[in-house]
């Protein structure tokens, strides 16, 4: 909308535009009646402390010339010298490790977004500096400080998903102290049960993996205290958690060519053994028996179910079960973790 007159103040041109992500643009109508084709404009842009308003002034051709030497262009030195710096960490960041953000963050949570970026900032500080990693710790501990909520579940998640970020690092980077920061740091402050038997778990492997087998020892003590933890009633959950463990420990071993330590082993059968001949649900005490026959623990898991055999009533309806489960151990070959208890 042009006006020519206004009762305040007179106006060559008057419209009301919008900014969009690219900036403001000078309506096509001005554009034609300011500007000739060709020439080159220069503007001295001023801003008042109240913030208000943008005045552009149009510059004439003395005032250029005048202020020429002054003004900074675009096109300088040190720019294209920033620029050829950045485009070179780019190239590099394409180097080496690469990481999967969505085994970093299993679970959803409100500040995601906002992590997610620093984050990505320390994986490459530690891609460009393995050695000295105080920046890229920095970075993950305003992550930590910045994105802290009221929610004790929202917090767990932030805490669990960087413990995993830093387990990749430490992976990649051969960064064992990283080992006992976490657990210092991160796993305490994890206040869901599940969460922390998670962190927990994540730490005996790479533990593992990386043959830090007093740690894993450690890190396994821990799980079965939390195991411990739950109430009896809880039994499925006590199941699950055993489940989960076995899985973590088979699978270390299956991909990465370790094997259990003799205290590891003790650890397990013990525990094993003592909900196997505490619970009395016949369903639990086969999974227990399978638990132990997963690890290999062959006579110790026959012993255990030909207990059951014999305590169970001709008529129940787990006898054939637990009769096959007997059969199977029973033609199972004995291994060198199989061993007696």
């Amino acid at each position: 909308m042009e006006r020519e007159n206004n009762s305040n103040e007179e106006f060559f041109f008057e419209e009301v535009v919008k900014k969009t992500k690219t900036g403001v643009t000078f309506p096509k109508s001005l554009r034609d009646s300011l500007f000739e084709e060709g020439k080159e404009y220069y503007f001295k842009l001023k801003v008042p402390k109240e913030k208000n308003k943008i005045i552009l002034e149009i510059l004439n051709d003395d005032q250029i010339k005048e202020l020429k030497g002054k003004i900074k262009v675009s096109k300088t030195r040190a720019p294209k010298q920033k620029a050829l710096k950045e485009s070179k960490k780019k190239k590099e960041v394409k180097k080496g490790p690469s990481i999967n953000w969505s085994e970093i963050f299993l679970y959803e949570f409100d500040k995601i977004e906002q992590v997610k970026p620093i984050l990505e900032s320390a994986f490459i500080s530690f891609k460009e500096n393995p050695e000295d990693i105080s920046d890229a710790m920095g970075r993950v501990k305003y992550a930590l400080v910045s994105y802290i909520s009221s929610t004790s579940t929202e917090n767990a998640k932030l805490y669990y998903s960087i413990e995993r970020f830093l387990i990749q690092m430490i992976k990649s980077y051969n960064l064992v102290d990283l080992i006992d920061w976490i657990f210092k740091n991160l796993v305490p402050q994890i206040k869901s049960k599940f969460l922390y038997e998670l962190a927990l778990l994540d730490l005996v492997g790479i533990c593992m993996e990386m043959k830090n087998y007093e740690k894993a020892e450690e890190f396994i003590f821990y799980v079965l205290k939390n195991i411990d933890d739950y109430p009896k009633s809880e039994m499925y959950n006590i199941m699950n958690s055993f489940k989960q463990l076995v899985k973590k420990i088979l699978t270390v071993e299956r991909e990465n060519g370790v094997h259990r330590t003799e205290k590891i082993d003790v650890l397990l059968k013990e525990k094993l053994l003592e909900y196997g001949n505490d619970i009395e649900e016949v369903e639990y005490k086969i999974q227990i028996v399978e638990f132990l026959e997963d690890l290999n623990y062959i006579e110790l898991a026959y012993k255990l179910a030909k207990e059951i055999q014999m305590n169970l009533p001709q008529d129940s309806m787990k006898l054939e079960e637990v009769r096959k489960l007997v059969r199977r151990l029973h033609q199972t070959p004995i291994t060198e973790h199989k061993d007696t208890f």
